[in-house]
């Protein structure tokens, strides 16, 4: 939630609502900017474009000129700074919400309150990932989807909210045959301590030079994984238990991206000694 604690600001993002509300309100002003964020228009391109007459795409970009968001050069109508980053917004916006309304059960049953505010207004980001479900024919099938894809990769950094003895044996194999060469996990000093009680988990992983464990206060309800082919992400549902049942895997560029800067973000806000 964003903070407005002063009057003026308050007042610009008011005045800058204002502004959005005005474009978004009308279909010919966005399809307008839209139309010209890739590249500068003439009546004739615009006009094949939106499939409108003249005197309504005329009319159209008067206004838009009025408030300073598009300029005509010679006889072309082009974005003025404004208009450009008001088009991106507007981009970021509508990638926003499609990414949104691929998954919607997933985002709107669980907690996003450890996803910083920074990330949630990236969320086109991961317009391209995959949803998985477990069934009641098959309960594991997001687990097991989770294995196989750790179970290719060399190096991992996970941001591991629960103690689960699945996954620290998996990961525990796949460090034992070599397959794995780098392990970084970020828990809170709750699951450390539950680590450190299990010997064999302490061996194993505490021990071992190709794992780096970072323990931070907080107890996160995410569970994230990066590697260089993939990211993932479980949550937990509003009422504190976690959902194993539900993943999200993107392979895309910018779905590992938006992953390894959240792990990045929580590497840096480091409470406790790393290990």
């Amino acid at each position: 939630m964003i903070k407005m604690t002063n009057p003026q600001t308050k007042e610009e993002l008011n005045n800058e609502f204002k502004n959005i509300k005005y474009i978004l309100t009308s279909t010919m002003r966005s399809k307008l900017l839209l139309t010209m964020y890739d590249s500068p228009k003439n009546l004739e391109e615009l006009r094949n474009e939106l499939e409108k007459p003249s005197a309504t795409i005329l009319h159209g970009l008067k206004e838009l000129e009025t408030i300073n968001l598009i300029k005509k050069v010679h006889k072309q109508y082009q974005l003025t700074s404004n208009g450009f980053l008001l088009a991106t917004n507007m981009v970021k916006l509508i990638e926003n919400w499609a990414s949104i309304n691929n998954d919607v059960s997933f985002w709107n049953n669980h907690t996003l309150e450890d996803i910083p505010e920074e990330f949630l207004k990236n969320m086109h980001l991961l317009k391209d990932v995959t949803y998985i479900k477990s069934t009641t024919s098959d309960l594991s099938n997001a687990f097991n989807k989770y294995i196989k894809l750790i179970s290719n990769s060399q190096e991992l950094k996970i941001i591991m909210p629960i103690y689960s003895e699945n996954h620290f044996r998996h990961m525990i194999e796949l460090l034992d045959s070599n397959k794995l060469k780098y392990l970084e996990l970020i828990v809170s000093k709750d699951i450390l301590n539950s680590i450190k009680l299990n010997d064999s988990f302490r061996n194993s992983l505490l021990k071992n030079k190709k794992v780096k464990i970072i323990c931070i206060k907080k107890n996160l309800k995410l569970f994230l994984t990066y590697s260089k082919d993939f990211m993932s992400l479980t949550l937990f549902f509003k009422d504190g238990h976690y959902d194993d049942s539900q993943i999200l895997i993107g392979k895309s560029k910018n779905a590992r991206k938006w992953g390894a800067n959240i792990i990045n973000y929580y590497e840096r806000v480091i409470n406790e000694d790393s290990i």
